[in-house]
């Protein structure tokens, strides 16, 4: 009896019983496209409503920008240091920030406290 594994081949003096079906491993899971960069607006000293979507969602590797679209300066500073975006000028964007863990990261403006926001990251 000859046994083969892949390209080898061997020759046995014995019988080899078997049971069950043969298996075959599924090939590995190609990685997907890279997501899209998620954009959040900075509409104004608005509150809750002043940064827009207002919660966000985004993945774990996902990019986040700030665009800001009102006449003064403003940050997006998650409560615990997750993210900062340092001070981004009326009409200008951060920096893209990259989600590195999952969890829900409030986050406000260090200039003007009041405004706030929600940033949820999936895995």
């Amino acid at each position: 009896m000859k046994v083969a594994s892949g390209d080898q081949v061997k020759a046995c003096e014995r019988a080899i019983t078997t049971s069950g079906e043969a298996v075959n491993p599924a090939p590995p899971a190609k990685p997907g496209p890279p997501l899209p960069d998620l954009l959040i607006t900075i509409t104004g000293l608005n509150g809750a409503s002043s940064f827009s979507p207002n919660p966000a969602s985004a993945r774990v590797g996902q990019k986040v920008i700030w665009r800001n679209s009102d006449a003064l300066p403003h940050t997006a500073t998650a409560n615990g240091g997750a993210f900062d975006t340092g001070i981004v000028s009326a009409g200008t964007s951060s920096a893209a920030v990259a989600m590195g863990a999952a969890g829900t990261f409030p986050y406000h403006c260090t200039v003007h406290p009041s405004m706030v926001g929600t940033l949820t990251v999936t895995p």
